[in-house]
């Protein structure tokens, strides 16, 4: 059956849930396993709170069915020969601008692991040549080559685009005619430092004059263009989500140069987006036996979000190369789900301490001692970890679990900080929630998992360093909970939850909601800054680093796109479903 007549059936109006097959492999009796989805004869007598979690809305029956419609034996030698007609454009001779949108649209088309080599050698050649870019007085190509050398680490100084402003330090407001120019000034105002007052600027001017546009009056391209922008930056969008918009819509693009012109409209983009889709379908799948084997997609007390999870590890790590990473990460975010609903939700107080100390002492001696439920979550936490330690030493010659270990132990450390300040009626300040918030949103320890799993080099000193939270994790981590906070703050409290970063900051200041999101909001980009500043001028002494920066900044830009209309993660919204099923479930068309 064709793909796409399915795509209703795995949407809400239409869930069925499967129920654990017999023909389960004999591993997931290797460890606890959901049986009910009620509560057991000892935790009855408690009255616990409820969340009411939804139940997942894709049907297990069909994610584990999924198949692989395009496959590397066909298409390896047609996806060959299409690599090396790109490489040639690269290297072409062609103008400065020309190269720099060779670089972007291979980038946003979603190809650019493919040339990694020929983008660092054509941006070194232009970062290189000065004089070149002191000719230009063109905003457009001044602001696109600023934020792809900053996005590729090169300390391109703000200074480049003050001879856009006037005496008074704003940018001329004759610039406000250029469509183009202003939108690229805006993509590259993300990319700023701390104290770059310049590109505070160019965002403050670009964002008023664009949101002012009557995108009835400029071309339907511009105007698409405009309007996805305004949604997102792209320098906080991740590549997978953003190749699948670019792909449709630059084939509609009437001004791009020649050569890009005929890469899009050839089948490479698209066979490779739907290459690398079917490595996914086939881990989802794998990941979902392993759910359903559990019997997790039978329980009510935490959030079924398994594919979510996978979904979120496809976003931090698309690479196709990285299956490791995807499936066992997937397993890890999971996990984080679960741990955190039974510290936000399900556990009673001195439960979680008792649970707490089981986790920092990874020690399930005495484990009985905890409640059923809690203590078959705190069993497959265990085991899930080890499990992925094991393949990693196995396969890496390096054991990352005691690594894992204190990850798990500082997260659940923040929890139970978290749940005293609940039972105490403690307000805490927007520092002291933010402090501790940042070690419970569970970032760190798929970070972690991010490093070891996707590293060519793994060392003791790596992940030594990676567990130490380095400023680089604290502010993706920080990002992630200040979004997530943003999103999902109401129906938190009215459930009865701990205060978030809204409320924190509503009572220490006295400020209405409106303006708390604004302050939250500006503290988000603040933080963009200084990760952008890790990339410019960190020096990492860890070897083989590359992947787990990237890692970092997809985190942060995971929760935009998961956070952006809502919580996307608890309560999948409508956005969020759509970019799943086009990253995961649909092929892209081939014309």
């Amino acid at each position: 059956m064709a793909l796409p007549s399915l795509v209703a059936s795995f949407l809400p109006s239409s869930i069925h849930h499967s129920q654990p097959s017999s023909s389960s492999s004999s591993a997931a009796s290797s460890g606890p396993r959901f049986a009910t989805c009620g509560l057991k004869i000892e935790d009855q007598e408690i009255a616990r709170r409820s969340a009411n979690w939804k139940p997942s809305v894709w049907d297990y029956d069909f994610v584990q069915s999924l198949g692989v419609d395009y496959t590397e034996d066909i298409y390896t030698e047609q996806v060959r020969r299409l690599k090396e007609e790109v490489k040639g454009l690269f290297d072409r001779e062609m103008n400065q601008v020309a190269k720099l949108e060779l670089v972007d649209g291979v980038q946003r088309l979603g190809l650019g692991y493919h040339f990694e080599t020929e983008i660092k050698n054509a941006l070194g050649s232009i970062h290189n040549n000065i004089e070149d870019a002191q000719l230009s007085d063109d905003l457009y190509p001044a602001s696109l080559r600023f934020r792809l050398l900053r996005q590729h680490g090169y300390n391109v100084q703000q200074d480049v685009l003050q001879r856009f402003m006037n005496e008074t330090g704003t940018f001329n407001e004759s610039l406000k005619r250029d469509v183009k120019g202003v939108l690229g000034l805006y993509e590259a105002s993300v990319h700023g430092l701390e104290g770059e007052t310049i590109l505070d600027e160019a965002w403050n001017f670009a964002s008023k004059h664009l949101k002012d546009l009557n995108l009835d009056k400029v071309p339907t391209n511009s105007a698409s263009n405009v309007s996805h922008a305004l949604d997102m930056p792209i320098h906080w969008r991740p590549n997978r989500v953003e190749a699948r918009w670019f792909i449709d819509m630059y084939e509609k693009q009437q001004d791009m140069m020649p050569s890009l012109l005929r890469l899009t409209k050839a089948p490479f983009p698209k066979l490779d987006f739907n290459l690398v889709q079917s490595i996914y379908r086939k881990e989802l799948s794998n990941v979902a036996r392993w759910w359903d084997e559990l019997g997790a997609t039978n329980t009510t007390f935490f959030r079924d979000r398994l594919v979510e999870c996978y979904f979120w590890s496809i976003l931090m790590v698309f690479e196709p190369q990285y299956t490791a990473f995807r499936e066992m990460n997937a397993k890890i975010a999971c996990m984080v789900t679960l741990i955190d609903d039974v510290y936000d939700v399900y556990g009673m107080p001195e439960e979680l301490e008792l649970l707490t100390d089981f986790i920092v002492r990874w020690d399930i001696t005495d484990i009985d001692k905890l409640p059923p439920i809690i203590r078959d979550s705190f069993m497959l936490l265990y085991n899930t970890t080890n499990e992925i330690g094991y393949w990693t030493m196995r396969e890496q010659g390096i054991n990352p679990i005691p690594y894992l270990r204190k990850v798990w132990a500082n997260e659940c450390k923040a929890y139970i900080k978290e749940v005293h300040w609940y039972n105490k009626g403690t307000k805490p300040t927007l520092k002291e929630y933010v402090d501790v918030a940042v070690n419970s949103a569970g970032g760190l320890v798929m970070l972690l998992t991010s490093y070891f799993l996707t590293t060519d080099k793994l060392t003791d000193e790596g992940l030594d360093y990676v567990s130490k939270m380095p400023n680089v994790v604290h502010c993706s981590a920080k990002i992630l909970r200040l979004n997530n906070d943003l999103s999902t703050s109401s129906h938190e409290l009215a459930r009865g939850d701990n205060f978030k970063a809204l409320e924190c900051y509503m009572n220490e200041t006295g400020t209405s909601e409106v303006a708390a999101r604004e302050h939250i909001r500006h503290m988000v980009r603040e933080t963009w800054k200084r990760m952008n500043n890790r990339v410019v001028f960190e020096d990492y002494s860890v070897p083989r680093f590359e992947r787990f920066l990237g890692a970092c900044f997809n985190l942060a830009r995971v929760s935009h796109i998961f956070y952006q209309y809502g919580d996307g993660f608890g309560l999948p919204s409508q956005e969020t479903k759509d970019h799943l099923v086009s990253a995961i479930y649909e092929p892209v068309p081939l014309d």
